[in-house]
């Protein structure tokens, strides 16, 4: 079925987007899996061809469009490339709307034109110890000492926690106030008493750093607060469903990626004397992975042109995360169970696909939560 959502002028930054992973990551993305980060210069690399900061004002080096179908683009093409090492959607699309609409001129000016260079990369810390997706059981405060916040606490699981230059850190400002009294507040690399822990071991997704961070009396000037004080869940809840529609746009993508090359590997793999696409079950699951893409692809397709509207619910965004993410990680486990035993071999796609795809189920919310969400939504 032809989409119909992108025009000439996306489908140009399609074709620069993969020149880039052509280029500037594949050749590298097996060293860097081994090292369990990228370099730095892949970064700059993005910055150069205008990746990074494509809604950020042009003034501060961004690209000036709040257009989302250029970020869907981004995410289809890393996802298809299976190159989740390189966060550019995280930088652009997670952390990105924090500093264009919440930061005062002045931040905008100390941190944009990095942000859109590649030269300041970026974080988010959220998650804590124990707390996983419940934003009331943060323990990280930040007390207010006149001139600046006095920050203690640990966050876990943070993507780029190895390489940020600027992290943004959700922590307590007023003990009593629960959700509601939460700040954002942007650490920057080199304060004295915030220290990075271990680059984290996962099972998917080798490339990219995934830290511990750990902040012992760590001095964050008042003029490093982002937005307004404990008002930070309600930024959060702001965000999230930009965060959610770009994990939903990356899962179809890598999902029909899939249905693609496991199309071709059963018509070319034999057992029996015949290629595997002659048996009718294959030829049935093929046709049940198509049919469940092409209707996920319908929907997350409406909620990008929805987005573009700023007409997009946190329940459809909710849907659209935890659909794709499902059906995401549905396909892969299908897909290597076609391949047989080449599917549990490292060097074949799906493979990585198959453990790259598990956290996306995960992060962004849960798939539970995501249905709690719409289940509230419709119940109340």
């Amino acid at each position: 079925m032809q989409r119909e959502i992108f025009t000439e002028q996306h489908e140009d930054f399609r074709a620069t987007v993969k020149a880039f992973l052509a280029k500037e990551v594949l050749p590298h993305y097996d060293r860097w899996e081994k090292a369990g980060i990228v370099d730095r210069s892949v970064w700059l690399a993005a910055g150069r061809q205008g990746l990074l900061g494509i809604a950020a004002p042009e003034e501060y080096g961004g690209g000036g469009t709040p257009d989302f179908r250029y970020a869907a683009v981004l995410a289809e093409e890393f996802a298809r490339a299976g190159a989740s090492g390189l966060a550019i959607g995280l930088h652009n699309d997670i952390i990105g709307p924090y500093l264009t609409s919440l930061a005062t001129e002045e931040q905008k000016r100390r941190w944009l034109p990095g942000f859109c260079s590649g030269e300041l990369i970026t974080a988010i810390a959220m998650t804590e110890p124990g707390t996983g997706s419940d934003l009331q059981g943060i323990r990280t405060q930040a007390v207010d000492r006149g001139d600046h916040f006095l920050l203690n606490g640990a966050k876990t699981f943070i993507s780029n926690g190895i390489l940020a230059d600027l992290v943004i850190v959700v922590a307590r400002t007023t003990p009593e106030g629960g959700a509601h009294g939460l700040s954002l507040l942007a650490v920057e690399r080199g304060t004295p008493g915030f220290e990075r822990g271990r680059n984290l071991d996962k099972i998917g997704q080798k490339a990219q750093d995934t830290a511990e961070l750990f902040f012992e009396d760590v001095r964050v000037p008042k003029e490093n607060l982002l937005g307004e004080l404990n008002g930070g869940f309600i930024h959060l809840m702001q965000n999230l469903a930009q965060e959610r529609l770009t994990i939903a746009a990356a899962a179809i993508a890598g999902a029909e990626y899939l249905v693609e090359i496991t199309t071709e590997y059963v018509k070319q793999r034999e057992a029996f004397g015949r290629p595997l696409a002659k048996l009718q079950h294959v030829r049935f699951e093929i046709a049940e992975l198509a049919t469940e893409c092409a209707i996920t692809r319908t929907f997350v397709d409406r909620c990008i042109t929805e987005h573009n509207r700023y007409a997009l619910t946190p329940a459809d965004a909710s849907m659209a995360k935890w659909w794709a993410t499902e059906l995401q990680k549905r396909t892969a486990d299908r897909c290597l169970q076609l391949h047989g035993g080449y599917g549990y071999m490292s060097e074949f796609p799906v493979a990585r696909a198959f453990t790259d795809g598990r956290i996306q189920t995960i992060y962004g919310g849960t798939t539970e939560i995501m249905k709690e969400i719409v289940g509230r939504s419709i119940l109340g």
